[in-house]
């Protein structure tokens, strides 16, 4: 043993069983001693995993504080209150306390992936200690530790098994692999990757059959689990492109602003004669109205919005961001067990001698039929078929029946529960009998064999079922048509590799007849003499619904690709069905462990399929897409797949099959396992970002209507039309009604036949900014005009600033109809489909009447009640925006080729 806090890290499966036990100094036999299990415990430290800090809620909330806008509007309260404007002041605040109100509840992420990695961690453990076999905590295993697993355990920490009596461990939760691992204890070779160390039991797998017994040879952070931890708190979250978007959009619009404001202070106090106060808040008039302060807040409540649309869908979103990022994913890595696949193993094949048959119907669900040339077959009135699957269904130990949730499972090795599926499919009864003896299947012989006698016949059947290649090997006789001939060994060999080429797991069957006073059987009694019946080729099947779910991915310019811990001929096959790959190409851990990150760059994208691959391996592929680039998505439900999803732009679990931590460690929930479900996430997800951009285009000519105002009002001299808190209104009342009615327009057609934007795409596109600045100079300069028109007729101030505000407001009105779609008609066979653009518009009045007539607004906003007269100013201007902008958008139109949202 070693001196420092760990004992050093070796390749325990490459060891024979006295070098692990002379290394970690134990008693295979004995187990430690509680004296020396205290010491080791105190040494090592318990088997846990590290406990993560947390971060306090209140500084999660300051954070929604630290953006640049935010930064800019408190500068303005803190001028304003200096100035002795404390109403502006006040609402100043308010409206970014509102913001990281909304920011902090709706974004709010409770990251819970490293929690429940330690809830996978068993809580009991059975142990041997000073030759006594005992019970102990998990988490006071330690190094050394002799472990005994029976079926149902979950294994405690990750062991090097010393014995294993035909134990089979469920480990897809951490390999991928879509059957029980078959154990052994055998010393592998150094190069075996993390699927087929056999030897080895790991934590968080569970015991699916046989007994064995392990030594405890890494604990809590040094396990399999431990690594993926690590490599979970190593993993650098990403921002969105949204975000990242909005960030630069924050910083350019800040910087503009401060720029602008301080070049018109400098230009009103040198060249017009303006107070100073009074120069001030104008000029604080012109930051406040040049800040789209309310963006943060509209962008979140339609992201909101479109969590809601999807959870309808069944994909649960646990980060607003990661709606908009869906619409932007240009590669979909998908793992293959239980997310394209059912991870229910299916017989598909059959075969007798000189005839194949398929079967229909995946699952455990005993729904099906078994064909030949597409034509239902009988299995009563074809013998040879019906004595195969009475085989399969008596040497078996499964049972199928139904969960809470009325769907149907099976007890014991997933195979065998593939296999009394079928036998119900073939709707045959078989003979009464009675099982009078079993060899257990053992993975040293690879098969298993049951004595039976069957009532009314003076003999006895021996029924085996296991690997076709040692069946071959006991096989003397075939079933033909009724009767034994004999063995046509090279017939099966070509059969077993035509099934196994198709990516199916093959298994054989084969009987015995024996004198009818046998009571007991073993191996010797079934190595000679065998009449082989015949095969069937079992798979883990597609999910039929992502096979088109990945035909419409295609169609929207969306590459999905294989990573899958299982086999490479099982992956090329099943991706083949699917679409993805084309049966022939793939690559295995092995090849990328040789490949440098550049190599590996060009074969993340040149590959679709990536079989045998290690946790590791599947950070690596996403992280190489992400340098070419792409926006990635990585679906999965097993707890190799955790790290990946962190790291992917957007990560999507499994809800039903994945475990907690991959759940977690997402940002997608599919609530129904259902692959397709993410095609219905990428609509609504483009949908949203089409709905964010308009949105974006009907704001911003808010702001810069109002910035144009205030800064034509101090170079022509003219009064101030808007004071700083008129001006928050009119952003706050646009942002927080009228605008919400885009995040319900519809989605446009041909959005799920254009390719994923571009990763740099800005937020605002030329046009965008086109159309903005047009918007802004015909309100803002048709206002001024307005506003000029009115005083030279004798109108007072506070009159024309409430004419003004009411101007701007129902302006944007008009242009929310344009916004509707960026360049078609505004006025179309869907102008009414939109019922929230009506239900906002009534809110929209409600609030305008208000701040009008109430005595209560008109003190604090400085308005006064307007006689209907005056009302005509407003809805003529804005009529008039409505159709210069339409006019706009038809001359544009003509100019270059339509672009829905861009």
């Amino acid at each position: 043993m070693t001196n420092n806090n760990t004992h050093p890290v070796h390749q325990w499966f490459a060891l024979d069983i006295e070098e692990v036990i002379a290394d970690i100094d134990t008693n295979s036999v004995q187990g430690l001693s509680e004296p020396e299990a205290s010491s080791r415990l105190e040494k090592f430290g318990p088997n846990k995993l590290p406990e993560r800090k947390q971060e306090h809620p209140i500084i999660r909330f300051l954070k929604h504080f630290h953006d640049v806008l935010i930064y800019v509007l408190f500068a303005a309260a803190i001028i304003t209150a200096v100035l002795g404007h404390y109403i502006d002041t006040i609402v100043i605040v308010i409206v970014a306390i509102v913001n990281a109100c909304i920011g902090y509840f709706q974004e709010n992420k409770a990251e819970k992936a490293l929690e429940n990695i330690k809830k996978m961690l068993s809580l009991k453990a059975k142990v041997i200690r000073d030759n006594e076999r005992t019970e102990i905590l998990a988490t006071d295993l330690t190094l050394g530790d002799i472990v005994l697993l029976s079926p149902g355990d979950k294994v405690p920490a990750d062991l090097r098994l010393i014995r294993a009596d035909n134990l089979k461990i469920e480990e897809s939760p951490l390999t991928g692999e879509s059957v029980p691992s078959e154990k052994i204890t055998t010393t592998l070779n150094a190069e075996t990757v993390l699927g087929d160390q056999k030897n080895m039991a790991f934590t968080s797998t569970t015991v699916s059959s046989g007994t064995g017994i392990g030594i405890v040879v890494a604990i809590g952070k040094d396990t399999e689990i431990g690594k993926i931890n690590e490599m979970m708190t190593s993993v650098e979250e990403l921002t969105t492109p949204l975000l990242r978007q909005t960030a630069k959009f924050g910083q350019t619009v800040s910087f503009f602003t401060v720029f602008v404001a301080l070049a018109t202070f400098l230009f009103g106090y040198f060249l017009r004669n303006y107070d100073t106060d009074e120069l001030l808040m104008s000029v604080i008039g012109l930051a406040v109205a040049a800040i789209p302060e309310g963006l943060p807040a509209i962008l979140s409540i339609i992201l909101a919005i479109g969590v809601q649309n999807m959870a309808k869908r069944q994909a649960i979103i646990r980060n607003l961001p990661s709606v908009e990022t869906l619409g932007s994913v240009s590669v979909i890595c998908s793992d293959k067990t239980g997310t394209l696949t059912k991870n229910e193993m299916t017989v598909q094949s059959l075969a007798i001698y000189d005839t194949d048959f398929t079967v229909s119907g995946i699952g455990y669900s005993p729904e099906g039929k078994i064909l030949s040339d597409l034509t239902e077959v009988d299995a009563t009135t074809t013998p040879d078929l019906e004595r195969l699957v009475h085989c399969f269904y008596i040497c078996n130990e499964a049972t199928l029946g139904k969960d809470e949730r009325d769907n149907w499972t099976v007890k014991g090795d997933p195979t065998e529960g593939a296999l009394i599926t079928l036998y119900h499919k073939a709707n045959t009864h078989t003979p009464k009998y009675e099982r009078l003896s079993t060899v257990p299947f053992d993975s040293e012989y690879k098969y298993m064999a049951t004595l039976i006698a069957v009532e009314g016949m003076n003999k006895k059947f021996i029924y085996i079922k296991g690997a076709p290649d040692r069946l071959l090997d006991m096989s003397d006789r075939e079933q033909r048509s009724e009767a034994t001939q004999p063995f046509n060994r090279n017939y099966w060999q070509d059969k077993i590799s035509e099934f196994a080429h198709e990516g199916q797991r093959v298994i054989g069957a084969a009987y015995k007849i024996v004198d009818p006073d046998t009571t007991q059987i073993d191996h010797e009694d079934v190595q000679k003499n065998v009449v082989f019946l015949g095969l069937a080729g079992i798979i883990d099947p597609p999910r039929e619904e992502a096979i088109d779910a990945i035909k419409i991915c295609k169609e929207a310019g969306i590459t999905v690709k294989m990573i899958t811990g299982d086999h490479v001929e099982t992956a090329k096959a099943i991706g083949k069905t699917m679409g993805i790959g084309d049966g022939a190409h793939a690559l295995e851990g092995k090849d990328l462990e040789q490949m440098d990150d550049e190599a590996l760059k060009k074969a993340a994208l040149q590959y679709n399929i990536f079989a045998r691959t290690s946790p590791e391996h599947k950070l690596r592929l996403v992280n190489a897409l992400q340098a070419s680039n792409l926006i990635c998505a990585m679906t999965g439900d097993g707890v190799n797949d955790a790290p990946a999803l962190k790291k992917a732009n957007v990560g999507i679990a499994m809800g039903i099959k994945g475990t907690e931590v991959t759940k977690d460690a997402s940002e997608m929930v599919l609530a129904d396992d259902n692959f397709s479900t993410i095609v219905s996430a990428v609509k609504e997800g483009r949908r949203v970002y089409d709905n964010l951009k308009k949105t974006i285009l009907f704001v911003l000519p808010t702001n810069g209507a109002e910035s144009f105002l205030i800064m034509a009002s101090i170079i022509f001299g003219t009064m101030m039309p808007l004071i700083p808190v008129q001006i928050l209104w009119v952003n706050m009342v646009t942002s927080v009604t009228v605008s919400l009615a885009l995040a319900f327009e519809n989605i446009e057609k041909g959005t799920m036949k254009r390719s994923p934007r571009p990763v740099n795409t800005p937020l605002l596109s030329n046009y965008f900014i086109w159309r903005i600045l047009l918007v802004s100079v015909l309100i803002g300069g048709g206002t001024l005009w307005l506003s000029v028109i009115l005083l030279n007729k004798g109108f007072s101030e506070d009159l024309v600033r409430t004419i003004t505000l009411q101007t701007i407001v129902i302006t944007q009105l008009f242009h929310l109809f344009n916004c509707r779609s960026i360049r078609g008609f505004a006025i179309n066979r869907w102008f009414f489909t939109n019922k929230a653009l009506y239900i906002v518009g009534i809110l929209l009045f409600i609030f305008q009447f208000f701040i009008t007539y109430s005595p209560f607004m008109n003190r604090i906003f400085g308005t006064v009640p307007l006689a209907v007269s005056d009302w005509v100013y407003p809805y003529i201007l804005g009529i008039a925006v409505f159709i210069i902008i339409e006019i706009e958008k038809t001359i544009m139109r003509k100019l270059s080729a339509p672009s829905s949202g861009n």
